[in-house]
Formats: structure tokens, C-alpha cells, sequence
């Protein structure tokens, strides 16, 4: 007799190919996120489930799947999942961390780009007065004269860097974990600092922590206020890092100053956002990790999934889920 498929739950978007190959080892059922009555029946009879960004894997989600055995997120942060509840219920949780991280620097490479080298196309039938205005007020920065920092030194703090130190730019880095290890992870001059030197000197600022709760609001009016007054701040990891009221004074007081904000708290941003209206904050929707390889490459967390489903060690686990 034909061994029963074992169920699992998706509640998000999948890469179709991805799809396609979990449904050749399993039942999957599609389930809206956002619907709780049918994802808890669905749940009720699954093995396996895989997430993406707005799915919480909480008590409540888990109490729903008594015999769940794994869930997969499909993407890098975990902000989302309550590891200790999942460690406590036996369900091992694995996920994609490195698989976005090309297309999040790429991403946040054009918008430094962007916004140091301003590029005006000439309007339909331009005169020759329109042609020679822009070439004198389209003058932009060079990026080997300007210092980049980074908050957060991982995978996609550790790439910024080595982008920015091949375009000629002093690279400063500030993280949580000893410098030691840091240093010794890349190849190019880095200068690993505390908080207060990476805000006072950087002429760019990206940010690129994780979501732990101790980083809510990292970035805050004390550090905005340490800020060069023509920095540009760009954030594309985790709308909760700053501080968006503080931000919204920060901005309206230093004209000159620019913040670029892919990823928003909640997302998307709220109706009554101080930050909306703000000619020196540009909101964007949360496209830095938008390149069909990417997607599929987090969407490729069914692999995992099944490997656990079928006894195997998958080879992502997350960290804290490993107990």
C-alpha cells in the first residue's frame, strides 16, 4: 500500500517551480495567512508548514498543529517566529539565510547611487538651454570622498562593505558580536566602532540588524541626533530599528539630511505615519529582496522542510530551534 503523503500548510506566495517539487513529496494545502478559522483546520491534520514574512508562528499557531514536525520560513529574518514556543512544542523550524543577500546589496548599492550621482533624462525635444541647465545642477558626490558605516555586520553588512570599500570609501562597522571575529571574516579594511563614532562619522548609514527585540527602536532620537547633517540613512532591514517619530523630528529639523526606508513598522506604513509628507524620507515598498532569484531562492526552503519530514538533517536550521 502506497504510503499517505505527509500534509503540509503554506500560507504564503511560493516560487511556482518550488511549489511544484513540494507537492511531488507532499499534500500541500494553500491557506491564507489572514484567514485564522481556515489556517487552524488546516493545521489540525499537518506535518509540515511554510511561511513567509506575515505569518506568525506563535503559541496560538502551534497549538493549532499538535503534529507539527517543522515550519519553513521562506526568507532570511525570523521576527516573526516565537523559537522558544517552537523549540517547547518539539518543531524544528529551518529557514533561508543567505538568500537574499545579493539582491538586498544590489538594492541598496543603486540607492546610495541614486542619491550621490543624480540622473535626470532629457524631456522629449529639449533645447539646448534645458540640455546645459541640467549638466549644472546635476552635479553629484563622489563615493571614494564620503565615509560608508554599517549597523550590523552580517551577511549583508559584511557585502555592503566590501561593495563600498571597492568604490574607494572608508568602511566603518559597528555590531554587537566581538570585533576579533569580525575582522577576521572579510578581506578589507574595516573599521569596527562603537555606536556613537559609526553615527558621527558616516556620510552614508545603512542598517542591517536583525530583529531581536533588544533592536527596537536602535536607532533612536539620541543616535539620530548624532548624525552628520547631509548623511544619508537608508534602512532595507527591519522597519522596527527605528524610531519613526523620532525620525519624523529628525528629519523635519535637518533639511539637508535624506532617509531612504524600504521596510516599514507596521507594513505597510499606517495611514497616520509621522513620516509621511516628508520631502527628505522616501518611503518604498519593501522591494530590496524583489529579484526573481532571490524569491526563489528563499521559496527553495521546502527542500528543508522535507528533509525533516523524511528524517533527514535539513541545512538550515535556526539557530535557537536546534535544542
Amino acid at each position: 500500500m502506497k504510503r499517505a503523503l505527509p500534509r503540509v500548510v503554506v500560507t504564503e506566495r511560493l516560487d511556482q517551480a518550488c511549489a511544484r517539487w513540494l507537492e511531488g513529496r507532499a499534500e500541500v494545502v494553500w491557506v491564507d495567512h489572514a484567514d485564522p478559522v481556515a489556517l487552524h483546520a488546516a493545521l489540525a491534520s499537518a506535518a509540515g508548514a511554510v511561511v513567509r514574512t506575515y505569518t506568525r508562528v506563535d503559541g496560538v499557531f502551534l497549538a493549532a498543529g499538535p503534529n507539527l514536525k517543522v515550519v519553513g520560513r521562506a526568507g532570511v529574518g525570523l521576527d516573526n517566529f516565537d523559537l522558544p514556543a517552537c523549540v517547547a512544542a518539539g518543531v524544528q523550524v529551518v529557514y533561508t539565510p543567505d538568500a537574499n543577500t545579493q539582491a538586498v546589496v544590489e538594492y541598496v548599492t543603486g540607492l546610495m547611487l541614486d542619491h550621490v550621482r543624480p540622473r535626470t533624462s532629457l524631456p522629449a525635444g529639449a533645447d539646448a538651454q534645458t540640455f546645459h541647465a541640467l549638466r549644472t545642477t546635476e552635479v553629484g558626490r563622489q563615493l571614494n570622498e564620503l565615509t560608508f558605516g554599517t549597523l550590523g555586520f552580517g551577511r549583508i553588512g559584511k557585502r555592503m562593505g566590501a561593495v563600498a570599500h571597492a568604490l574607494g570609501m572608508r568602511v566603518l562597522a559597528c555590531d554587537v558580536l566581538p570585533t576579533g571575529p569580525l575582522r577576521d571574516a572579510v578581506d578589507y579594511p574595516v573599521e569596527l566602532v562603537d555606536h556613537a563614532t559609526l553615527y558621527r562619522s558616516a556620510d552614508v548609514l545603512t542598517v542591517h540588524t536583525d530583529g531581536r527585540p533588544g533592536n527596537r527602536g536602535v536607532v533612536d532620537a539620541a543616535a539620530l541626533a548624532l548624525l552628520r547633517p547631509e548623511v544619508l540613512l537608508i534602512n532595507a532591514a527591519r522597519g522596527m530599528l527605528l524610531d519613526h517619530g523620532a525620525l519624523a523630528d529628525w528629519a523635519r529639523a535637518r533639511p539637508d539630511a535624506r532617509a531612504l526606508l524600504d521596510v516599514h513598522d507596521p507594513e505597510p506604513p499606517a495611514a497616520e505615519s509621522p513620516l509621511h509628507g516628508l520631502s527628505n524620507v522616501v518611503l518604498l515598498p519593501h522591494l530590496a529582496s524583489r529579484t526573481h532569484t532571490a524569491l526563489q531562492n528563499m521559496s527553495w526552503v521546502v527542500r528543508d522542510v522535507a528533509a525533516v519530514l523524511e528524517g533527514r538533517e535539513p541545512a538550515h536550521r535556526a539557530p535557537t530551534a536546534s535544542a
